[in-house]
């Protein structure tokens, strides 16, 4: 686990960073920062979007007495993407772009799926 969390925070933003700069030594620094600031603005307005239809589903399943299970997984996974977004970086702009497009998301759901279905039935636990 310790080791997860290392990978996540600091190898990733370090990777992201030396991206950028190589980015911004290719194109310029004032085109780097556009890009950066685009894909934010986009990546918001598309989990907007994204949030609200998700949002209309749940409730819809909801009024029919239906548990809106994977409702509740791409809604949790659109929020993961709206921080992915948010963060300054291409690496973590194209998870969270993936993460945004219905497609895409449901690919990831799937891996994440087997993933989350292989570690929880392998927990063992303590009395």
């Amino acid at each position: 686990m310790f080791f997860k969390l290392l990978v996540i925070f600091i190898v990733v933003p370090v990777v992201e960073l030396s991206l950028l700069i190589k980015v911004g030594s290719i194109i310029g620094t004032l085109n780097t920062i556009i890009i950066v600031l685009l894909t934010a603005a986009i990546g918001a307005y598309l989990v907007k979007l994204e949030g609200l239809g998700v949002m209309y589903r749940i409730q819809k399943n909801m009024m029919e007495g239906i548990f809106p299970a994977e409702e509740l997984i791409d809604g949790m996974m659109i929020l993961i993407a709206g921080v992915l977004l948010l963060t300054p970086g291409f690496i973590t702009d194209t998870i969270g772009f993936l993460m945004v497009f219905p497609g895409s998301r449901k690919i990831i759901k799937r891996i994440a799926r087997r993933y989350f279905d292989k570690h929880i039935t392998s927990l063992h636990i303590r009395e």
